[in-house]
């Protein structure tokens, strides 16, 4: 049975009882004693990807995503927890409001606190409220910029070990978010040119003999058929016919089907889906058919051929959640393994390509500059014109929360090994740039000079000096 969680909105799962209030959701006294709340999964080891604290009012758990799509069971078997990639319009316009807000007296604070906590929750259930975020436009965009597989780094997190959730295909965010992982590596791989190795073939030769002659196979094919012209060889062959290339023809070819029977998933994507597709077809056209399985785990990486390590990982998740069936693409029920998606990170790196794409070779922009500990997510190093840059896909309501981010960036502007790398030696302020969603198109260039016209009086936070906000426009569907 599931259970639908959407940021910032409180859901209660009670304990049974006699006389159930049909408006709420109820576990079994045996199922209500299996949620451990200590024995959640970490995300990549560092965060939660919901909350859930017990009620000490009543006999009930309190459950709250966390700007994390997926998946995850909450008694395993039985109830299951899934997180939709959608942003609350109304909880947008509150941000961009209190952001601007200084509000001095406690009590005024925790009234207005109050009051975006009723709005929010509110909206949520209206779905006119609610925009559905095109992550898989993100994710598209991300990978045609040319970012690295290695800055790219770890997106998504699923647990094979976990057993399988039953669900609608519809439902299925996993094997898409894979599909265009996939692809866009694979684009990549196609451009720089298929990977050349030796492998072995096995042929009848006639008139001739190469490498081993395979003394069973020849008899068999051979002497006891008075072929005695033929030879049965072994040898070894330098070309793009290997096991790699046939394994990443494999799941290509689960990859298409899927795009041609679940197309309701791509939707303004589907255009440049099928643009990958027909870009890296003719490549394969002369690779031959995967089918020893049991020999991947043998495969050595060439550091020159980097995506091969990570398009063959994505490939066999893709693989195993099919079982290895193409039929299966054409399934109205699936099961799936648990997982989440990490959309803080996600959002992080469409700004990043946003920002390469408007400035092509600028040395300037460091990505992830570190410092004891602390990571930037962009310093553009630039003399007296220097900026700190943090993207906050994690929107808040609450004023403590909202001005607790403001001051976080603020402080890595007085970091002294920050102001030392934009080589600042007197008491010049850093600028400080706050980017956040939106729906509404702020600024269609993000050029350094264009952001920098961006860094005005109109668009500074009016309770912090030299610290401003941007809004980047989300694709949504």
């Amino acid at each position: 049975m599931k259970i639908s969680l959407s940021e910032h909105c409180k859901f209660q799962v009670f304990q049974s009882v006699e006389n159930p209030d049909k408006n709420r959701s109820y576990l079994s006294d045996l199922d209500f004693s299996l949620v451990k709340i200590n024995n959640r999964k970490k995300l990549f080891t560092k965060v939660f990807p919901y909350h859930i604290s017990e009620s000490t009012t009543e006999k009930c758990y309190d459950l709250q995503a966390n700007y994390y799509v997926g998946l995850d069971w909450l008694v395993q078997g039985k109830k299951f927890l899934q997180v939709e990639p959608k942003i609350n319009k109304r909880l947008l316009e509150i941000y961009q409001t209190s952001i601007q807000k200084e509000i001095e007296n406690a009590e005024d604070v925790k009234q207005e606190d109050k009051e975006n906590e009723t709005i929010v929750q509110a909206s949520q259930n209206h779905q006119e409220n609610l925009a559905q975020v095109d992550y898989l436009k993100m994710l598209l965009d991300v990978y045609a910029s040319g970012i690295s597989a290695k800055e790219i780094g770890d997106l998504l997190e699923i647990y094979w070990e976990d057993p399988k959730i039953k669900i609608e295909q519809k439902e299925d965010h996993l094997t898409p978010f894979l599909i265009v992982q996939f692809l866009s590596l694979l684009k990549v791989i196609v451009r720089k040119g298929l990977k050349k190795s030796y492998y072995k073939i096995q042929e009848n030769l006639t008139n001739q003999v190469k490498g081993k002659i395979l003394v069973g196979q020849h008899i068999k094919q051979n002497v006891f058929k008075n072929r005695f012209t033929t030879t049965y060889c072994e040898y070894q062959f330098f070309g793009e016919d290997n096991l790699e290339n046939q394994f990443l023809k494999k799941t290509f070819e689960f990859c298409t089907s899927y795009v041609e029977n679940q197309s309701q998933f791509f939707n303004d994507t589907k255009a440049d889906i099928e643009n990958l597709i027909n870009y890296i077809r003719p490549t394969f056209q002369n690779i031959s058919d995967f089918s020893k399985q049991n020999q991947l785990k043998h495969f050595k990486y060439n550091p020159f051929f980097k995506e091969y390590k990570d398009a063959i990982r994505i490939g066999n998740f893709i693989l195993k959640q099919f079982s290895y069936n193409i039929s299966s693409t054409t399934d109205t029920k699936i099961e799936t393994p648990p997982f989440w998606i990490d959309m803080p990170r996600l959002f992080e790196l469409y700004v990043y390509q946003k920002l390469l794409r408007a400035n092509p070779n600028d040395s300037r922009i460091k990505y992830q500059f570190s410092t004891h500990g602390n990571y930037l997510d962009f310093l553009i190093k630039d003399g007296q014109n220097s900026i700190i840059i943090d993207t906050k896909y994690k929107l808040h309501y609450q004023h403590g929360q909202i001005h607790e981010d403001i001051r976080q960036v603020s402080g890595y502007a007085r970091l002294k090994k920050v102001r030392k790398e934009c080589n600042i030696l007197d008491d010049t302020h850093i600028k400080c740039l706050i980017i956040y969603p939106t729906l509404e198109v702020v600024s269609e260039s993000f050029t350094l000079d264009k952001i920098k016209e961006h860094l005005s009086e109109e668009n500074e936070i009016k309770t912090y000096h030299e610290v401003y906000k941007l809004g980047i426009k989300l694709p949504v569907i």
